[in-house]
């Protein structure tokens, strides 16, 4: 079955041709600057690249430029439209009205558009996107992914707010949670890889210019580290993650800042970039802490201190740890912050090898000592996957 996977954000638009079946990916490529000037990358076959400027006014001449050069061209992988079974789409906030991947209906995307609220900035270019494809390729089924679904097994006690309740009942002011189909492939993987089958304890770390914890206790999620938005949680490339509610207001009056300006702050100009004052690419500032510079040092010690709290607080919820993830961006390819991160745990069981850290592979690997009592893991995510596992199992119906 080819699936035709879709991220479509504000002014971009991610896409993956797979076959679940075989993991064997057609092509993929990105959309971007849509409603300016507009480009398109697209790779496919045997690493071949193409790249095409062209403008872009909407997200429909975006999607209709990506069908044309999937089945015409260059770029051509299938010969139409007609050979895309199914359409998967990336949908960033579900709320509590989704648990699980769904079929895409009118009554869905009418329960998406009342989550706008929770998530103005993605869910109108998800439901947009879903909208698209209906038109064009009318008859294909459609299946929306939610990145909140794999949290909603956390208890209410995990993911409740110690505001007034019916802050919770009138408004569902909460921790939901986000980057669920990293969380759920690479912990799945990792009950894969552990010898223990069954009561696994998992730290899953995604790390990237987003970063997220999660809390897996056999395969079910209990606790995650972002929470009613992105901005909680870990200190990240141009978020702030956690601050206090006091030091958010005592800034805004001194600075004289209105709510949306401290949101873009806290969301755009904080974390990584903020402290730093150099970049919110973390491999920019490692390489001036290499240099001196004493803010990239301080940002990245932070980072790793952030990370080190998470997973010991998580440590104490899921009593035990059976293995910590790395994974994303960062936390594949950074051998220096998994060093930092793992510092000090030995009292957890976790005990990180140097050799097997410092080795770089694009495979799953366990990069702790023999004698550790918990394993460490780096499993490269793939979130496309579970999508398109996902749209597959429901179009198929193998799940209902």
């Amino acid at each position: 079955m080819n699936v035709f996977i879709l991220n479509a954000g504000s002014s971009s638009l991610k896409y993956q041709l797979m076959n679940p079946i075989t993991k064997d990916v057609l092509a993929a490529g990105i959309c971007e600057r849509i409603g300016i000037d507009g480009v398109l990358k697209h790779e496919f076959g045997n690493e071949q690249e193409l790249k095409i400027d062209v403008s872009m006014p909407t997200h429909k001449e975006a999607i209709e430029l990506v069908l044309r050069t999937l089945t015409d061209g260059e770029g051509k992988v299938i010969d139409s439209i007609n050979d895309i079974e199914a359409i998967g789409h990336r949908a960033v906030h579900g709320g509590e009205e989704f648990a699980s991947s769904v079929m895409v209906t009118d009554k869905v995307i009418d329960a998406m558009k009342k989550l706008i609220p929770l998530a103005p900035l993605h869910n109108p270019a998800n439901i947009m996107g879903m909208e698209i494809c209906q038109q064009l390729m009318p008859g294909i089924p459609n299946v929306a992914v939610f990145d909140t679904a794999f949290h909603q097994t956390m208890p209410d006690y995990a993911y409740m707010y110690a505001l007034p309740y019916d802050q919770y009942t009138k408004h569902g002011i909460r921790k939901y949670g986000f980057h669920g189909t990293s969380h759920y492939f690479v912990s799945n993987e990792a009950r894969g890889m552990l010898d223990k089958k069954h009561n696994t304890r998992i730290i899953v770390c995604h790390l990237g210019n987003g970063s997220s914890v999660s809390a897996v206790l056999d395969g079910k999620c209990i606790d995650t580290s972002m929470g009613l938005t992105p901005v909680q949680g870990l200190m990240m490339g141009t978020r702030a993650g956690d601050v206090g509610a006091g030091a958010i207001s005592f800034m805004m009056s001194q600075e004289g800042m209105t709510i949306n300006e401290t949101l873009d702050l806290m969301n755009k100009k904080s974390g990584i970039l903020g402290i730093s004052g150099k970049s919110s690419d973390l491999r920019e500032v490692l390489d001036g802490m290499q240099e001196g510079d004493d803010k990239c040092r301080l940002a990245v010690d932070m980072v790793a201190y952030n990370i080190k709290k998470y997973v010991g607080s998580y440590v104490a919820a899921l009593d035990g740890i059976d293995a910590l993830c790395f994974t994303g961006g960062i936390g594949e390819n950074s051998a220096l912050i998994r060093e930092i991160v793992c510092a000090g745990l030995d009292g957890m069981g976790l005990n990180i090898d140097p050799t097997k850290n410092n080795k770089r592979s694009n495979k799953a690997r366990d990069i702790a000592t023999n004698s550790s009592a918990a394993r460490i893991f780096v499993i490269p995510t793939n979130e496309e996957f579970v999508i398109a596992n996902d749209t597959y199992k429901i179009v198929s119906g193998l799940e209902k």
